[in-house]
């Protein structure tokens, strides 16, 4: 490559450069880095545990766990995002059954370790401190939670059926118990906007629900890598 056109690639780099930042520099004047953006969002989630005491000396302890999760969201302006999230978290639990029995008999305790599944789907409204890319937010929201204790409920159920493709085919489906209610969080976290495509954000969440046994909440700290576009 000839000196002429090391210095014309050079010029022409130089200038892409400078139209790109200043491109950039315009949009953190005028809108921002975050209006009327779409984002995606992969999550790590870390889940604090449960310890709950119950009548006549029955128990629940859930251990921390570490899931994952996602998000698709719309920032409306500088301020205002809203998303849809969900989350998966497989925490181990005890739980302690202490049966009824008759008047003058000593109840046998049970205990089970086995391990639960925890799913949340949210809908979000995210409020940001700042304009700029590195800012403080607050998050609330509603949405659907399913516990589920993957304890069968009642003996299995199988299925034989004739497949055009596989042949002859049989399935085995279990109930287990569980418990699918509304939610509602709250979440307060810090967001950084690295360029206009790429950004991470951290909060701390908890994440209330009502089921049939008792009313539970769920703390949890989240870490989030996503695209804006």
């Amino acid at each position: 490559m000839t000196s002429q056109r090391i210095i014309i690639l050079a010029i022409l780099l130089i200038a892409s450069s400078s139209l790109q930042a200043q491109r950039f520099n315009q949009k953190s004047i005028y809108d921002d880095l975050r209006h009327n953006q779409w984002e995606a969002a992969l999550m790590v989630v870390s889940g604090g545990g449960l310890d709950l005491s119950g009548d006549r000396g029955s128990s629940l302890d859930v251990d921390d766990a570490v899931g994952w999760g996602f998000s698709i969201g719309y920032n409306l302006n500088a301020n205002w995002n809203f998303a849809y999230r969900m989350t998966l978290q497989k925490p181990d639990y005890t739980i302690v059954i202490v049966p009824e029995v008759d008047e003058g008999e000593d109840p046998v305790p049970r205990e089970i370790q086995h391990e639960a599944d925890h799913y949340a789907h949210q809908i979000n409204a995210t409020w940001h401190w700042f304009d700029g890319p590195l800012t403080p937010y607050l998050q609330a929201g509603i949405g659907y939670g399913t516990l589920d204790s993957n304890i069968p409920s009642q003996p299995p159920t199988t299925g034989c059926w004739w497949d055009p493709w596989w042949g002859y085919i049989c399935d085995t489906q279990w109930k287990t118990h569980e418990s699918s209610e509304f939610t509602y969080n709250l979440g307060i976290g810090v967001r950084w906007d690295i360029n206009g495509a790429l950004f991470v954000r951290g909060a701390y969440n908890r994440e209330w629900l009502g089921a049939d046994v008792g009313d539970f909440e769920f703390d949890t700290l989240n870490l989030d890598i996503g695209l804006m576009w």
